[in-house]
């Protein structure tokens, strides 16, 4: 018996490297039968369109999940200018559009800086956060818009890797709880044409990337006795984050 598969059930952290269409739920329920579990969730949602980092809890894993997901994240992402949508991504209905003329990098960094170390966030409309218990995105799915807090959020660090306009690729790194279509949105409203999000993807999470992640054709595909040493033990997870 190894110490993955006691006999309570395996325990430990499976990484996944999230296709797009998938949405968090479903990674979920796919890693419930690969590994037979019952007692399994995961760490800090990701859109359906969203790629990427999704760290799966198992078995006693479970108790460390707030723990897991309050660490700092990265993302690469893609906004597109000149369109905004209802869900603030390309996924929503465009609600508005403008002319993008020809912005310097200078320009664009200056926008990208508005939005770096602390400052407070709008959740989106479609998003999980609750109100009286519901999600919100089940009310904006209503048509129906209510007033949603700001939070702190904080960007410790940001690149520009491409500008095609009205495409630009970036990496950010961000606290919990940040909304990446509301960064897109901001920067687009910042330098006044506005923008969306069109492609996410997550690159870290705490201490956590890629390097040791499963791709959802493996979950469904790989026997669980391969998948079983996969997981990153409780041990391994307390070294990790001993780690300064």
């Amino acid at each position: 018996m190894n110490s993955f598969d006691i006999p309570e059930g395996p325990s430990g952290v499976l990484l996944i490297d999230k296709a797009s269409d998938f949405t968090s739920h479903d990674v979920v329920a796919i890693g419930r039968r690969a590994l037979n579990t019952k007692k399994i969730g995961h760490c800090g949602t990701l859109d359906p369109m969203a790629t990427g980092l999704l760290m799966l809890v198992v078995g006693r894993a479970t108790k460390i999940q707030d723990l897991l997901m309050s660490e700092d994240k990265e993302y690469q992402g893609t906004m597109s200018l000149g369109k905004v949508t209802s869900s603030q991504d390309k996924e929503g209905e465009v609600i508005a559009e403008y002319p993008v003329r020809d912005f310097s990098e200078a320009e664009l960094r200056e926008a990208f800086d508005a939005y770096t170390g602390d400052f407070e966030q709008m959740p989106p409309m479609v998003s999980a956060i609750k109100i009286n218990g519901v999600p919100l995105y089940k009310l904006a799915r209503k048509g129906q818009e209510v007033e949603r807090k700001l939070r702190a959020v904080r960007v410790s660090g940001y690149e520009i890797h491409r500008i095609e306009l009205p495409e630009v690729d970036f990496t950010v790194r961000c606290t919990k709880g940040f909304y990446v279509r509301t960064y897109a949105h901001d920067i687009g409203a910042k330098l006044g044409c506005g923008a969306h999000l069109s492609a996410l993807r997550r690159t870290r999470s705490g201490k956590f990337t890629l390097d040791r992640a499963v791709t959802i054709a493996e979950l469904k595909t790989l026997p669980r006795e391969e998948l079983l040493p996969r997981l990153i033990s409780l041990a391994e997870i307390s070294l990790m984050r001993g780690v300064s």
